[in-house]
């Protein structure tokens, strides 16, 4: 039974920030700037579900929780839509459809051209999350699902380069990432570097 009620639970929990983001703009609670209120809020709620997703593979093998790899999919799929939201209030909202302009911007504005390309990389992995998917794919699911990382980097790039500090929450959020991706590449190489067994002596 409390399996059962775990996913509905997460999924609550991942639709909270997008339930009170649509009070707030009800009750005009955005503060001056209603539209940077919510591409900011957006954009942040994808890159904190981006990394709870890849928090889940290195939490499941040190806790031995392996339920989590339950939920890495579902978190997946949440960094994509929020990340969608940032990217069409930008552009309809914001910009008003003024395609001319938002490519000018995403050529010229670095810090547009790295969330642009942290949202390109996530439009695949999220066609591909599905069951059906990970059949035809086999293998190269899984080489396909590692642009995660380089999504994430460009994201973490959006984020400091949008605030133009290199202190505080932006790089809180890339050293979560950092050691992230420093795990990942450890657990990587020690195969390689494990000593051999030496031979028993007669």
């Amino acid at each position: 039974m409390l399996a059962r009620t775990q996913k509905p639970v997460v999924f609550l929990f991942a639709l909270a920030p997008a339930g009170w983001l649509a009070w707030r703009t009800l009750h005009d609670a955005l503060g001056v700037n209603p539209v940077e209120e919510l591409e900011l809020t957006t954009g942040i709620w994808a890159y904190r579900f981006l990394l709870l997703s890849l928090a889940i593979t290195p939490l499941r093998r040190l806790s031995g929780w392996n339920t989590l790899i339950r939920f890495r999919r579902m978190l997946g799929l949440f960094a994509f839509a929020y990340a969608t939201a940032h990217l069409l209030i930008y552009v309809v909202v914001d910009q008003g459809l003024a395609f001319k302009y938002i490519v000018e911007d995403v050529a010229k504005r670095r810090f547009i051209t790295a969330g642009m390309v942290a949202f390109v990389l996530l439009v695949p992995l999220a066609i591909t999350s599905t069951k059906g998917w990970i059949r035809r794919l086999g293998r190269r699911w899984q080489s396909l699902h590692r642009l995660v990382y380089v999504s994430a980097a460009a994201a973490a790039l959006h984020f400091i380069w949008k605030v133009k500090v290199a202190v505080g929450e932006p790089v809180y959020y890339a050293a979560i990432l950092a050691i992230l991706l420093g795990v990942r590449l450890l657990w990587r190489r020690r195969p390689l570097t494990a000593p051999r067994r030496q031979p028993a002596q007669a």
